[in-house]
């Protein structure tokens, strides 16, 4: 499989008569794109507001953000399963809407939502303060079950950026980009005298609002399997998770993983990045025992030599992670794993809630409990009241003054653990 990613900078975005690019500029007919997501019966409201870096905006409580793109040629659609047909996509060409990013935001679905700020200090700890966003602040209609709600908010982000990435089908491309996924046994075969590197991926799936999608699949019904990359690239994954902003992975970040990325940058260099194995977070023990067997068969039966571990939330799937860690490890298979950590706010506290000797490689993307008062901005997108009750804040943490305390918990992407994220380790 070969995938061509052909990158359209969008450097502004602003609303217009027509939805098109020019000269860099995402145009929105806001009306338009009003009509196509009301076509919903379950979304009573809709309003469509832009959000630009540097601005003094506040956006909350976000619940998704994704990439505008468009399929331009090769078999699939974007998002199959989702807007698209069930088709297995990863390969042909499709074009991206590099830096504009579609933010779904509105009345609240669950607890565990986020905040994006375009300037001060919130704007360090969000790459979305980096994106040109066009805004969607959604209310269901009355009475709607919540997990209507959530289903009726996914799919109005997953429309409007297929809307959007429409602009972008007959625009020349600023960049493009080929990844190649070949055949296992010509994968296995190209570099011989390099280690031979799995990526296994866990995606966040215990129900309850906190799901992950693969081809319109509910990944908690699914056994780990291998995924090519480019599938990923590709949209195959898009988030339905309520679960903690900070280390959320939004249907951006799994466009745009950067693991992935990575592993790309340095097959047949130094490694040789055989494939990737998507696996589940489960509730139950025996459900837990079950997914990280098959994972760890999966990649022994790959023939790996090492295996990098990407977690998706805190808490319960510690649990899953250490048991992956620890059963890979044991089939003589080094691991490294990329979580973050829910330390307490002084740092003291233990980091994960599950740990073994195996993990004795692991990378950290921060302390989501670390707090930060983010000071009030002119404007704000959405329901600025939800910051008392979403996951990272507390009764009291707006103020008169529109300025709000909480931890970086409450930040979409502050500590997101595929790397996906603004701070960095320094050695002094």
């Amino acid at each position: 499989m070969k995938l061509t990613l052909g990158y359209i900078h969008i450097r502004d975005v602003q609303f217009g008569p027509a939805t098109e690019i020019k000269g860099g500029v995402l145009y929105v007919n806001a009306q338009e794109l009003i009509e196509k997501i009301k076509e919903d019966e379950r979304i009573a409201g809709v309003k469509v507001e832009l959000a630009r870096p540097g601005e003094r905006v506040r956006i909350l409580p976000v619940k998704d953000v994704i990439e505008p793109r468009v399929k331009v040629e090769g078999p699939g659609g974007v998002f199959p399963g989702m807007v698209a047909k069930v088709e297995t996509v990863g390969s042909g060409r499709t074009h991206v809407l590099k830096r504009a990013a579609v933010v779904t935001c509105g009345k609240i679905v669950g607890f565990q939502e986020g905040i994006i700020d375009m300037s001060g200090p919130g704007a360090e700890y969000t790459p979305f303060s980096q994106t040109y966003n066009v805004v969607l602040v959604i209310d269901p209609v009355k009475g709607l079950p919540q997990h209507e709600h959530e289903a009726a908010v996914r799919m109005a982000g997953l429309k409007a950026a297929a809307f959007l990435g429409e602009a972008g089908r007959e625009v020349e491309p600023d960049e493009v980009k080929e990844y190649e996924c070949p055949p296992l046994p010509q994968a296995l075969a190209r570099y011989p005298d390099l280690p031979k590197v799995v990526y296994v991926y866990m995606l966040q799936s215990q129900g309850l609002l906190h799901d992950t999608w693969v081809y319109g699949v509910d990944a908690k019904k699914i056994l780990p399997t291998l995924i090519s990359p480019t599938e990923v690239m590709d949209g195959a994954i898009v988030s339905g998770n309520c679960v903690s902003a900070c280390d959320k992975n939004t249907t951006y970040h799994h466009q745009n993983n950067p693991v992935i990325e990575d592993l790309y940058e340095r097959h047949g260099k130094d490694l040789n990045f055989i494939g990737v194995v998507i696996t589940n977070e489960n509730v139950t023990l025996v459900d837990k025992e079950r997914s990280s067997n098959y994972t760890a068969r999966l990649v022994e039966f790959l023939g790996a030599d090492g295996a990098i571990i990407t977690e998706e939330g805190f808490g319960n799937p510690d649990t899953d992670l250490i048991m992956n860690c620890v059963k890979i490890s044991r089939k003589g298979i080094k691991t490294v794993l990329i979580t973050d950590e829910y330390a307490g706010r002084d740092g003291a506290s233990q980091s994960l809630a599950d740990a073994a000797p195996e993990a004795d490689a692991v990378v950290t993307a921060g302390n989501a409990n670390e707090t930060i008062t983010l000071p009030p901005m002119e404007k704000v997108i959405g329901y600025p009241e939800t910051a008392d009750v979403m996951a990272g804040g507390f009764a009291g943490s707006l103020q008169a003054d529109g300025s709000i305390t909480v931890e970086i918990q409450a930040i979409t992407g502050s500590t997101n653990e595929l790397g996906f994220s603004r701070l960095s380790a320094r050695q002094y």
